[in-house]
């Protein structure tokens, strides 16, 4: 079972950045799509992000644009860079590894996740 661990979080004001770091144990992470998540209260996990284990990202339109997600399979590690942050950005962030045809489907039990809190 990969372990993932996501940090980065923190208090910002709109407008501000953020960098948050998912650190994944076990050396499968380098074949999976990884992926950022994130819950607002009261709403439901949504997707943020994700990349290919070949690069490719793709985006969720409230974030095109705004976001970028990378990763370093060397450390097993997956990146969000946030920029212009938003209020309703706030959020609990957390990575996994989503299936391919169903990215509401993850493979790996979810982290604590890390607290993203952007002041209007």
């Amino acid at each position: 079972q990969v372990q993932l661990v996501e940090s980065g979080g923190g208090l910002v004001q709109a407008g501000g950045s953020l960098r948050l770091s998912c650190a994944a144990s076990g050396s499968i992470f380098r074949t999976k799509t990884m992926a950022w998540y994130r819950r607002a209260p009261g709403n439901q996990r949504e997707l943020v992000a994700s990349i290919t284990s070949g690069g490719t990202t793709n985006y969720a339109d409230s974030v095109k644009g705004r976001v970028t997600i990378s990763r370093d399979n060397a450390k097993n590690r997956v990146y969000l860079q946030m920029n212009s942050l938003k209020p309703e950005d706030t959020a609990v962030y957390y990575c996994n590894a989503p299936f391919d045809i169903a990215p509401t489907l993850v493979y790996w039990s979810w982290g604590q996740g890390t607290q993203v809190t952007v002041s209007s």
